[in-house]
């Protein structure tokens, strides 16, 4: 069982609207405006900020969800997980995901003078996450 192993830390994943998560977990992965990092217990402590993407628990069992926006903090012993929206992947409607993936591309691609390329970055960033999630 994942509590009597000496190599778990506590994960706690929260949002404002809710507790999302919270377990004894052995690793765990996610994307950072800095890259994709993974951490295991004793993890040098820090605080990054998250970039949309797949956000992966390897516990008991392995759990992902897509992870869209928010801050985690880094400790030896924990990863708290301050999550604007993060979705399990039975609350992601696929058809609506790949709609926006395929609407944020066509802005991308037409470049209109109007276009704000940042928000359709992330909004394409957004759609991939719950994309991939489902994998």
């Amino acid at each position: 069982m994942a509590e009597d192993n000496k190599n778990t830390f506590t994960i706690k994943v929260i949002t404002p609207e809710r507790v999302f998560y919270t377990a004894e977990a052995t690793m765990v992965e996610f994307n950072t405006t800095e890259g994709e990092i993974g951490v295991y217990k004793n993890h040098i402590p820090m605080t990054v900020i998250v970039k949309p993407g797949v956000l992966t628990i390897t516990g008991e069992e392995v759990k992902k969800a897509a992870l869209h926006s928010g801050f985690v903090e880094i400790l030896q012993d924990s990863v708290t997980i301050l999550a604007e929206v993060i979705e399990w992947p039975d609350e992601i409607d696929l058809a609506r995901a790949e709609s926006a993936k395929d609407r944020a591309e066509k802005r991308i691609s037409d470049k209109t003078p109007d276009l704000d390329i940042i928000r359709a970055e992330a909004a394409l960033q957004r759609a991939m996450a719950r994309i991939n999630s489902l994998n």
